[in-house]
């Protein structure tokens, strides 16, 4: 008999999966949080006595809670990306110096790849999210977005074109990300403006989220122009902390008294930062 302790050890068994789930379809971690808690309150709401595969049917709803918050969110955006820079909430670990924690930590999904997974359309994100990522089928799928599996086949498809033609071809191995970041932070520290450009990709793009901070978003492109809002950090007094984000190499800054300044994302691609 499934009692209602015996679905609440259940449910906690599976909410890493499902926060994971939240989490790479919106690109936030409270909104991934409200959308498990809304499984579970669905959960409580409904009789579940003839479900076999638990773990898959709250999936399938913590992705259809995830897809309504998408098309809400979609409906209200007015501005475009270039005007209320939005970056996905950062998931940020301790830097692990062992080669293999490091590989597996570099699977995680990159804020790069979160970034374009924002421009998709909802019913893309989703398909692609729960096919090329959880390894749903498009017979599983194909009811969450009311679409037959060879459209849901043909979402996930065109998702995965966009991603492909816009998400950088990054370096995974993060030792050689490290050193990449060693040299940014080289040059900054030095005020070396000519070695700082070196390390950028030319047409890198940096995204700045200031979140409440009013003028503090924006998005700065070019390896002159990224260099020269780096600089400024040299200015600034800052110590820094390799961390990793997203499962790649990145920087937690903090002020003289110790306050958070700033958490850096980079994205390594042919051994130059092509994103921050």
């Amino acid at each position: 008999m499934r009692t209602p302790e015996w679905l609440a050890e259940q449910f906690e068994e599976h909410r890493a999966h499902l926060r994971a789930v939240g989490y790479r379809m919106l690109g936030s971690a409270s909104e991934a949080e409200d959308a498990v808690q809304e499984s579970w309150l669905r959960l409580g709401r409904t009789d579940v006595s003839a479900v076999e595969n638990l773990r898959a049917w709250l999936t399938t709803v913590v992705a259809r809670v995830c897809l309504d918050m998408l098309r809400t969110r979609a409906s209200r955006r007015e501005d475009p990306l270039d005007v209320d820079v939005h970056v996905p909430d950062p998931v940020i670990t301790r830097a692990d110096r062992d080669a293999e924690s490091d590989a597996m930590l570099a699977d995680s999904v990159g804020l790069a790849l979160l970034v374009v997974l924002e421009t998709l359309e909802p019913a893309e994100r989703l398909a692609f999210v729960l096919h090329d990522v959880f390894g749903m089928t498009f017979d599983e799928i194909a009811p969450i977005v009311d679409r037959s599996p060879v459209a849901a086949r043909q979402l996930a498809s065109r998702a995965r074109r966009r991603i492909q033609s816009q998400a950088p071809n990054e370096d995974r191995d993060v030792r050689q990300q490290r050193r990449v970041v060693d040299a940014f932070q080289a040059a900054v520290r030095d005020g070396d403006f000519e070695r700082l450009v070196a390390v950028l990709d030319p047409e890198i793009v940096l995204r700045a989220d200031g979140g409440a901070l009013a003028g503090a978003s924006r998005i700065v492109r070019g390896a002159q122009a990224v260099a020269a809002q780096a600089s400024t950090f040299s200015r600034l007094g800052l110590s820094n902390q390799f961390v990793l984000v997203n499962g790649n190499i990145g920087l937690v800054s903090r002020r003289s008294d110790g306050r958070l300044f700033s958490v850096l994302g980079f994205t390594i691609a042919g051994g130059k930062v092509v994103e921050i």
